[in-house]
């Protein structure tokens, strides 16, 4: 038989079994806003690193020539806060990526948010809930990451309104920073 170079290029298409896919399908759906809180959860640890990494390098610039250079206690505390701004940088690359090693230090450092109330201790709360639940152990497995290689196609949909929220809250802590930043310039 002779090939026909007119025909169209034969592919053999290797994909698992529909009832494999649904299955992933599934337990990705179950899983997904457990997924999306703890990925959440890193972006809030991006946004306190890059806060104490500012206030790392700004506290000094904005310090008065009248302070003691003898107080060793500014020195420290700013290494303290430059440390814990690098420590939630890293967290944060775990918990955004659901690496399972990101998983108890961030546990750690929630148990000590509890001591922030009223707003510390909240969002403490709901970080710890979805860290230590049934579902959260599955989302940091090796299996999960191989569903959400699967299912690429399946997405949490944020509603419109915690996008209103969010930006609100974030415009409001832009002009907090911005007010406490040019009162202590003046």
């Amino acid at each position: 038989m002779e090939s026909n170079p007119y025909a169209p290029p034969q592919v053999t298409i290797l994909s698992a079994p529909l009832s494999e896919i649904e299955e992933a399908e599934a337990i990705r759906k179950e899983h997904i806003k457990v997924e999306a809180t703890v990925k959440s959860v890193g972006t809030l640890y991006y946004l306190a690193a890059f806060l104490a990494l500012g206030l790392s390098v700004l506290l000094p610039l904005l310090s008065s020539p009248e302070d003691d250079p003898a107080d060793t206690t500014g020195p420290i505390g700013l290494a303290a806060i430059f440390l814990t701004g690098i420590a939630h940088f890293v967290l944060a690359y775990g918990l955004r990526r659901l690496r399972s090693w990101a998983r108890w230090p961030t546990v750690a450092f929630s148990v000590f948010g509890l001591l922030g109330f009223p707003i510390g201790t909240l969002i403490s709360i709901l970080i710890l809930v979805n860290l230590l639940g049934r579902k959260a152990t599955m989302v940091f497995s090796l299996e999960y990451k191989a569903i959400i290689a699967a299912t690429p196609h399946v997405k949490h949909r944020t509603s419109l309104f915690v996008k209103i929220v969010l930006v609100l809250l974030l415009l409001v802590l832009i002009s907090i920073i911005a007010a406490l930043s040019f009162g202590r310039l003046n």
